[in-house]
């Protein structure tokens, strides 16, 4: 008997999907996250799987594995110090960025702090011209004095940006080999061997956020690496990558920043995977975690891809599934700011200690808490059995805010979530207007955690169609990253315009793209050639900012420039409303992505209903300034057919589903939770 694991390692809980591959019997975990002693998470739910459904480590056979230790880093961050080494007299490239304030409407807004302090940013004597020429080669008595202040300073980490080493990397790859001598046990990330793109900014943000996380990942990696060999796991380990992919170990270990948004893209991919297959073709995914709440759209099962996604304050420029991230995770802790408002995260209680309803020792009071003393969960064990509610403690760790806010602990509650889904409600909407979408159009799709307990609340704001809520809503990240296939991008820098010398001379980087593409998914050990995509960044020649426009390898091999353009045209009209096929069209790079497919599964259908839903019991539930009278559901006890009026709330395994007063629940032929408005 053999099994496929998916695993995603959140700020809070772990979760398991787990596939036996002889029944094709999907099952679901949730432990505790131990961000104390990564790894240990792990051989917790290996013994409990053991125990519960005999499953032996050896007997695994496909093992892939999502975290958000990246991306909590940045949003909270906890990264380790680091220096920036950058061109001598470029050293304020993090502070000018791009001279733009976070809310343009906003004069109070202000740019955030950077990564990295201006006292450990390092300029290098050196050049690379724009043409890629070499002018001025570094010397090592300049990079020698460089680390020697950054380890004075108590830098844990080094990261490399050079004007133009797009076009060539020599003096990054130089100094970067002097410092592997001067300092062996130092980490070195270097931007052109991260994602080597034109503009200074955008490839030296993207490096240093690598940089930033590298050494909590890198460590995180070992210890998970460890633990499951030493368990007897023999099969190669994959990590899900921000592009929505998979790739092995050591890659994930070298180019942390592939994996920035690991658990949050395997999430979009599993969401996307069950919506197509529930029906639902068009949705926003809502993965509502410890620490965040990320939000992407889901067209046709297919997530929207892009670069500049915001991770916490800051974007990254790989590719990546567009997904939006805010601090507003169910752990997320509130707080009064020094002019007396009520504010909520970035900071989150984790897993350790968490929330103080879990009793692990918590005293700060965070959305999970205002929840709990809103008596809105807690009803019934959460995690598996691992999360008794004390709703006692919830309401003991708000009553200082509240009594500093003159309010009562429900009516405080009640602020606390509404301003966690107003930060939800500003991120969605940036999202809407990039993708020039309807949100009435969509429904919500949501999982994770918290997110089936905090999204009618957003939905309603919204005014979307509705929520779903999938049958293990907890559990979507990890079974995202057993779907997911073997996925990887290549970038060349190409600077050429669009007309029969510039499309001939790209032929021999297409070729050294595509050898690398192939080269790399046999060294995953995939046995097919898999599926290559090519796209081109471009723009009309004078303008600024490239659109990635998707292109045809037989147009490249047959020379058509004519239809290199044409499909520039066309994806200049859709995005802006306009084309000019009389202008001349520039390519700036040239993408690359190839893909190898792995097994995916069937969804099976739920059992029919063979009587009206039943709550368990009702409890007093804080809606709207006041108390309901609330059904609590047990959703194994739903069936296809089901259908009852809010306020509810219904409880499982993983997670809880909380219905306002306002909405109806129906459940469809695949178990899902269907939630429309209705009249009260």
């Amino acid at each position: 008997m053999t099994y496929r694991i998916g695993v995603d390692v959140g700020g809070s809980f772990t979760d398991f999907a787990v596939l036996n591959e002889d029944t094709g019997r999907l099952s679901t975990l949730k432990v505790f996250s131990r961000p104390d002693a990564p790894g240990e998470e792990i051989l917790l739910a290996l013994d409990t799987l053991k125990a519960r459904d005999g499953m032996d480590a050896a007997e695994i056979a496909y093992f892939t594995h999502g975290t958000t230790v990246g991306v909590n880093t940045v949003i909270q961050r906890n990264g380790h110090d680091i220096a920036l080494f950058t061109t001598r007299n470029f050293e304020d490239v993090l502070e000018i960025a791009r001279l733009k304030i976070p809310q343009i409407h906003n004069l109070y807004s202000v740019r955030p702090e950077p990564l990295i302090r201006r006292d450990r940013v390092f300029g290098i004597v050196e050049r690379t011209l724009a043409t890629g020429e070499i002018a001025e080669a570094p010397r090592e008595n300049d990079v020698a004095r460089a680390v020697e202040e950054a380890l004075a300073a108590g830098c844990k980490g080094i990261v490399i940006s050079f004007l133009h080493s797009y076009r060539n990397p020599a003096n990054e790859r130089a100094v970067k080999a002097m410092i592997e001598r001067l300092a062996p046990r130092l980490p070195v990330v270097s931007s052109a061997d991260t994602w080597p793109i034109i503009r200074e900014y955008e490839r030296t943000i993207t490096a240093v956020i690598s940089g930033y996380v590298q050494p909590r990942v890198a460590h995180y990696l070992d210890r998970f690496e460890t633990v499951l060999r030493g368990r007897g796991v023999a099969c190669p380990l994959l990590i899900t990558k921000t592009n929505g992919g998979v790739m092995g170990i050591d890659q994930a270990r070298a180019e942390c920043v592939q994996m920035i948004l690991s658990g949050t893209a395997s999430g979009v991919i599993g969401a996307g995977y069950l919506a197509k297959a529930s029906g639902f073709d068009r949705i926003m995914s809502l993965d509502i975690g410890g620490t965040s709440a990320d939000v992407a759209v889901i067209v046709d099962g297919t997530a929207q891809y892009g670069v500049g996604e915001l991770i916490g304050d800051f974007q990254i420029h790989v590719p990546s599934v567009s997904v939006s991230s805010v601090g507003q995770g169910g752990g997320s802790v509130a707080w009064v700011d020094p002019l007396g408002f009520l504010q909520v995260g970035p900071e989150s209680a984790g897993s350790t200690p968490g929330p103080a309803c879990y009793g692990r020792g918590g005293t700060k009071p965070t959305i999970t808490d205002a929840m709990a003393a809103s008596n809105l969960i807690g009803h019934m064990p959460l995690g598996y059995g691992a999360v008794t509610v004390d709703h006692a403690a919830s309401r003991a760790a708000l009553e200082p805010l509240a009594a500093q806010l003159s309010t009562s602990v429900e009516e405080l509650s009640g602020s606390v979530i509404d301003i966690s889904v107003s930060g939800m409600y500003a991120e969605v909407s940036a999202l809407v207007s990039r993708f020039a979408i309807d949100p009435r159009e969509f429904h919500l799709f949501a999982f994770g955690g918290a997110g089936a307990m905090l999204a009618c609340f957003l939905a309603r704001e919204l005014d979307m169609k509705g929520v779903v809520v999938p049958p293990t809503p907890g559990v979507v990240s990890a079974l995202g990253g057993l779907i997911a296939d073997l996925k990887n991008d290549f970038i060349r820098t190409t600077y050429c315009e669009v007309n029969e010398a510039g499309i001939a001379g790209l032929l021999p980087v297409f070729s050294e793209l595509e050898t690398a593409a192939r080269d790399w998914l046999k060294a995953q050990g995939h046995a097919q050639e898999g599926e290559i995509r090519l796209s081109a960044d471009m723009r009309y020649l004078g303008q600024s900012f490239e659109i990635e426009t998707p292109l045809e390898t037989v147009w490249l091999t047959a020379g058509d420039t004519a239809a290199v353009a044409g499909a520039f045209h066309r994806e200049h009209e859709r995005l802006y409303g306009h084309s000019d096929e009389t202008a001349a069209v520039q390519m700036v790079s040239l993408r690359l992505v190839i893909s190898g497919a792995t097994p995916k599964f069937v969804l099976q259908p739920a059992p029919e209903a063979t009587g009206p839903a039943e709550p368990r019991f009702h409890v007093e539930g804080w809606f709207k300034g006041r108390t309901w009278v609330t059904g609590v559901y047990r959703r194994e006890e739903l069936a296809a057919g089901h259908e009852f009026q809010g306020p509810a709330i219904i409880a499982q395994d993983d997670t809880t589903t909380v219905v306002p007063p306002g909405f109806e629940v129906c459940v469809d032929r695949l178990g899902n939770l269907v939630i429309t408005k209705s009249e009260l």
